[in-house]
């Protein structure tokens, strides 16, 4: 599977091939901060299949916080494109920034529950979890 997508205004562009190795809803504090309220919807990459093709992303990682993660976005129109952890390798595509998003398709499973708002939407089968469950 070859996924493309990039930015709102267009600056920044990235590829991605392979299969994802997870589809998942995140419902942690920092997302919805992202998100302007609701999960984030992502997909998680292996590191080497993923590239920006155009323009160079900002980068931007909480001081104050241990384990804080690394939000890459446009520094043009602020469009947040990726997220990278210390523990772990694959890089955590939003799904809103696909160029095709229905390729997303279901998240398989929902994360850090324990931030959940009352209007978060999880699907009744799926398998949801207070925070990151054991890998």
């Amino acid at each position: 599977m070859e996924l493309t997508g990039g930015c709102y205004c267009g600056a920044m562009r990235y590829e991605a091939e392979g299969k994802p190795k997870l589809r998942a809803q995140c419902h942690c504090r920092e997302c919805q901060y992202f998100s302007g309220g609701g999960p984030n919807f992502f997909l998680l990459i292996p590191p080497e299949n993923f590239r920006y093709t155009e323009g160079t992303p900002q980068s931007f990682r909480r001081s104050d916080l241990e384990n804080a993660m690394t939000r890459e976005f446009c520094p043009q129109c602020g469009t947040h494109l990726a997220t990278r952890r210390q523990d772990m390798p694959e890089v955590i595509l939003k799904a809103g920034t696909l160029d095709r998003p229905e390729l997303f398709g279901q998240p398989q499973i929902a994360i850090f529950t324990i931030d959940r708002q009352p209007f978060h939407f999880i699907a009744e089968e799926m398998p949801a979890y207070e925070r990151m469950p054991r890998r």
